[in-house]
């Protein structure tokens, strides 16, 4: 995306009664040190929409202002058209902690079941909906499944096996427990669900990002970059969220477990939202992509990349598996909890 020359970017911000005396590029942000303080002009592209700006006054006609807000021009627009582009101006942040401040993560999952929570509604889903997407969802899981146990016995029966089947082979029975698991839970939630005749939607930030979660000069954290915001399941920002930030070498990611507490305690999931969480969080669907690539492949392969990248996702699997199994033990914590105080001992 081609930057807009400083003079431009100077003309934009006249329109908010500003004058500029220094233009910085960061990315599509502008930082802009004016006569009344220091800015930051996003630029978008125009396809994308407006709608985040609507998601966004929701949410403070809610209460909810930890969001950096946007401020209108002296003719009182939130956003400036401009060709293929849209613009709009926010306080700039320094986005810098207190020196005692060492819980980003844990502040970013609290603020983000603060704002799932004022936003939820009930939206109507029918039983025949339910059961098709558990239909469509089962089918596509199970025949991943079928095709990886295909994969395992054609590498099996080679007489020499490349080193990526070597590896696929040591990792089959994890990634096949991944895959049974995902697919019980599954059942859990459409068992759970049946005579559900609603679901529990709110907004959804969309880009959730340690990046887009920045603090002012007190310390105080505030969310930005809405542009992708919509209406969907929660489960939509932290699954996303969580791949990327479990997409590393194996460890044992207790923190990531109080996080999703600390989220759980703000936002408490319902037996069969859990159930999808799980199972959608336990599901190995991106080794399964990079094991189809490399069986599918006819013409010469990158072996050592297709390692690499079995690797690299056998790691996240791992991680994965780390959470699901201690949300998993905490869930069944509460039940044994919850039966004990409805069956009290005499």
């Amino acid at each position: 995306m081609a930057h807009i020359l400083e003079e431009e970017v100077k003309r934009i911000v006249k329109l908010y009664g500003l004058d500029a005396d220094f233009v910085q590029n960061i990315g599509n942000v502008y930082r802009i040190y004016t006569n009344k303080g220091e800015f930051a002009l996003k630029r978008m592209k125009v396809e994308n929409g407006l709608d985040f700006l609507y998601y966004m006054q929701f949410l403070y006609q809610r209460g909810y202002n930890r969001i950096v807000p946007i401020f209108p021009t002296a003719d009182g627009r939130f956003a400036i058209l401009e060709g293929k582009y849209v613009y709009y101006l926010m306080p700039w942040l320094e986005n810098k902690l207190k020196e005692d401040h060492t819980q980003k993560h844990h502040d970013l999952f609290r603020e983000l079941a603060r704002f799932h929570m004022l936003s939820v509604r009930e939206v109507p889903v029918s039983k025949e909906e339910r059961k098709e997407h558990f239909d469509r969802t089962q089918n596509r899981w199970e025949k991943e499944q079928e095709a990886m146990e295909t994969y395992m016995e054609v590498s099996e029966k080679t007489w020499y096996m490349s080193p990526f089947q070597l590896m696929f082979c040591t990792f089959f029975s994890e990634i096949s427990g991944g895959q049974r698991y995902a697919l019980r839970k599954l059942n859990d939630w459409h068992e759970a669900s049946l005579e559900e005749t609603k679901a529990r939607s709110v907004i959804v930030h969309g880009k959730l990002s340690t990046e887009h979660f920045l603090y002012n000069e007190k310390g105080i954290g505030y969310f930005s970059n809405f542009e992708k915001a919509s209406i969907a399941s929660p489960i939509h920002d932290l699954l996303p969220f969580l791949s990327r930030m479990l997409n590393t070498h194996p460890k044992q990611f207790n923190e990531s477990v109080e996080w999703l507490e600390a989220y759980f305690r703000h936002f408490p999931f319902k037996s069969e939202e859990m159930h999808l969480f799980l199972s959608y969080l336990a599901q190995p669907g991106p080794i399964y992509r990079v094991i189809e690539k490399y069986f599918s492949t006819t013409n010469e392969k990158n072996e050592m990349q297709f390692v690499r990248d079995l690797q690299r996702h056998y790691w996240q699997m791992k991680n994965k598996e780390f959470i699901v199994m201690r949300l998993n033990e905490i869930e069944e914590r509460k039940k044994q909890m919850e039966q004990e105080q409805s069956h009290p001992s005499e």
